[in-house]
């Protein structure tokens, strides 16, 4: 079963329409914007990796307000436990029995900010609900919400009190990007309205939960060729063979950049991957996962 072309259609317009709705808090960076889209809708997780004062946060929130569903935010410092990301069991003396409370990481989009200010411990804590929409606690699995999207922020200065991702962390990120310092007519806009606009304040949900898992489901539905496919495995391979990298992308990599292209494919109006899709999302899926040996670096 493929996409029709009314499906593909309506799958376009209303990808366009949320890009434009975030971008109403985030002037000048639609490509960064339609790469965080794309992730949400391969249910992926995004890390943003920028300096101070860029719209980090801001996107996060924009993409979290313009979802119709529940959205939280974990400032992660070194002093934060696991149980303050997953939840904790607490007995209940009036009823004589336990009960789960379920911690900040249940909800439709989470913003880990800083995620490297924590603990490797508590980072581990995102490994499992990163990987399968789910958290263990005491022996007891709890369900994440759907659609379930993490947005860490890291600042790439000062790095004293923080700790590196481990390449297992990374790897549960389907992209990485940087949106950069925006150009001087963005920077005059946003200035310009420092007055009368309040960012991610004055925006509203514009799509409901419903909705973002029907085009989940409709982006399953794209068609990829056997020879984009090769492509991709090639890609993937290549990563591995190179003499300057030390370790190369996972088949999970690749996974990835399948389920992210037959996103951006729909979103431009098309109902079949093409090449040009996979370059366009290579850098971003692909270049967090790959260690390069230090002098390539």
């Amino acid at each position: 079963m493929s996409l029709t072309n009314e499906q593909t259609q309506w799958f376009a317009t209303t990808f366009g329409q949320v890009v434009s709705h975030v971008e109403q808090a985030l002037v000048g960076k639609t490509t960064q914007v339609q790469l965080a889209m794309t992730c949400l809708l391969a249910e992926g997780h995004l890390l943003l990796e920028d300096f101070p004062g860029t719209g980090k946060t801001s996107l996060a929130r924009a993409i979290a307000q313009t979802l119709q569903g529940k959205h939280n935010r974990i400032q992660f410092t070194p002093d934060l436990l696991p149980s303050d990301v997953t939840g904790v069991t607490v007995y209940d003396q009036k009823n004589q029995r336990f009960e789960f409370h379920p911690g900040p990481i249940f909800a439709n989009i989470v913003l880990a900010d800083e995620i490297n200010r924590a603990s490797p411990k508590t980072q581990s804590a995102l490994l499992e609900v990163m990987e399968e929409g789910q958290v263990t606690v005491d022996g007891t699995t709890h369900a994440a919400g759907h659609p379930f999207m993490v947005i860490a922020t890291m600042n790439p200065i000062e790095q004293a009190g923080t700790y590196r991702l481990p390449e297992a962390q990374l790897d549960r990120f389907l992209m990485k990007t940087s949106l950069g310092y925006p150009d001087h007519q963005s920077t005059m806009s946003i200035l310009k309205s420092s007055g009368t606009k309040s960012g991610t304040k004055g925006l509203t949900a514009l799509i409901t939960t419903d909705a973002v898992v029907s085009m989940i489901d409709l982006a399953a539905l794209v068609h990829v060729e056997d020879t984009v496919v090769d492509y991709i495995s090639r890609l993937v391979a290549a990563t591995r063979e190179a003499p300057e990298v030390q370790l190369g992308c996972s088949v999970r990599a690749g996974l990835g950049l399948m389920r992210a292209s037959k996103v951006w494919a729909a979103a431009s109006g098309r109902n079949y991957v093409t090449p040009d899709d996979i370059k366009s999302l290579a850098a971003p899926v692909l270049a967090h996962r790959m260690v390069l040996d230090p002098e390539e670096e």
